[in-house]
């Protein structure tokens, strides 16, 4: 196994140490610099999980509509597991089409494209399609709401139960502000969340010729530079929540505010944490997921005699603006590869360092595939080589 160190002048920027997977804390200062009026606020690099902010963060609160960013995420990954299909028809069945608070007025008996139905929990937090996914996903909505529970336990949830899929009051049913970043993070490893997430208005085209129009619940879509997705939430109980991401360079944030007393408020405190982060802080990429990081690996026995590789998952050091850091990247990859070899086989991994100290790390691997080379192929070669 070689292994290639080297520094990394152009990402030396960052304050703190982080890990990838994990959630590492930024110092006291922006805690001293914020006063969010709400219940329960957190704020949180994207790629890292860097906490830049928390308050009563893992206390369990009702946090109405929001609950939605799981309905959309077991969506996303239902239809990347083939499951359900963009283009398939979905039918509205009673129960989904009486749900009450914000709706896009499905008609029982109809039949609505899952796309259609994602975009508009995504823009205004239809309840009624909400359910007719979960329908249509896990054969009723009590059984999606028991696949939103185990995934939230998966993901590390830990003070999160769910009781519907839509948010709308019933009980026990709560979450957290640090659970909810967790889930949106997750969500905003789909792109085609994108696509809906940043629509500001729009109608909504009924089979029956009927048209209701949708406008976007995240004001900020449109009234903040970066902001391109997020979830709004209303209830009684769980006053006006709000979970955003918004992304400026390199660096997005993750942020959410649960309780504040108006909704004006709740985008303020939302703002204010997103303008301190900017201005204090910033994320330099080190390796991009899919993206070939310029090193190669011999191959022997096949006709391919280097194959590319590739960081599996995206890697990034998030600090303080200014603060020059020494970080490393080791590189370890054998000397070798015996043929085959498949396109995606892990064959090494990148370990990044601040002062010495690890702070994330990502496997390595192949571009494409090499093949055995054949037996005739071989002797073909040796004859070359001999002459």
């Amino acid at each position: 196994m070689k292994k290639l160190l080297f520094l990394s002048s152009c990402i030396a920027g960052a304050a703190i140490s982080l890990s990838a997977l994990g959630t590492s804390a930024i110092t006291a200062k922006a805690d001293e610099a914020l006063a969010v009026k709400c219940k329960s606020a957190y704020l949180c690099d994207y790629d890292s999980g860097t906490v830049v902010y928390s308050m009563n963060e893992t206390e369990r609160l009702p946090i109405a509509s929001m609950c939605k960013i799981m309905t959309l995420l077991l969506s996303f990954e239902a239809a990347d597991e083939g499951k359900i299909a963009y283009d398939e028809q979905v039918p509205v069945s009673e129960n989904a089409s009486s749900m009450g608070g914000s709706q896009v007025f499905l008609q029982t008996g109809l039949t609505y494209s899952a796309e259609q139905l994602m975009k508009s929990v995504a823009v205004c937090s239809a309840n009624d399609s909400c359910v007719a996914l979960a329908e249509r996903i896990a054969g009723s909505e009590s059984a999606f709401v028991d696949r939103m529970n185990a995934r939230a336990k998966e993901l590390g949830a830990e003070n999160t139960l769910f009781a519907n899929c839509t948010g709308l009051p019933k009980e026990p049913q709560y979450s957290c502000a640090k659970d909810v970043a967790t889930m949106l993070r997750e969500m905003l490893t789909h792109k085609k969340y994108y696509e809906f997430s940043k629509v500001w208005l729009e109608d909504f085209a009924h089979p029956d010729g009927r048209t209701t129009s949708m406008t976007n619940t995240n004001k900020l879509i449109r009234f903040y530079e970066g902001c391109d997705g997020g979830k709004t939430g209303f209830t009684n109980q769980a006053g006006f929540c709000l979970a955003a991401t918004a992304k400026r360079g390199d660096t997005r944030l993750v942020s959410v505010v649960i309780g504040s007393d108006s909704s004006a408020q709740r985008f303020a405190d939302t703002k204010a944490m997103f303008n301190h982060a900017f201005a204090n802080y910033e994320s330099k990429r080190i390796f991009t997921a899919g993206e070939q990081i310029g090193q190669q690996v011999r191959v022997r026995g096949s006709k391919v005699t280097e194959l590319p590789v590739y960081a599996e998952r995206t890697v990034s050091v998030f600090g303080e603006k200014g603060n020059q850091a020494d970080i490393s990247v080791q590189i370890s990859l054998p000397d070798e590869l015996k043929a085959p070899v498949t396109a995606g086989q892990n064959v090494g991994e990148a370990v990044v360092y601040r002062g010495g100290v690890e702070v994330a790390r990502t496997a390595l691997q192949t571009v494409s595939g090499a093949e055995r080379q054949s037996w005739r192929d071989a002797l073909k070669e040796g004859a070359r080589n001999w002459n």
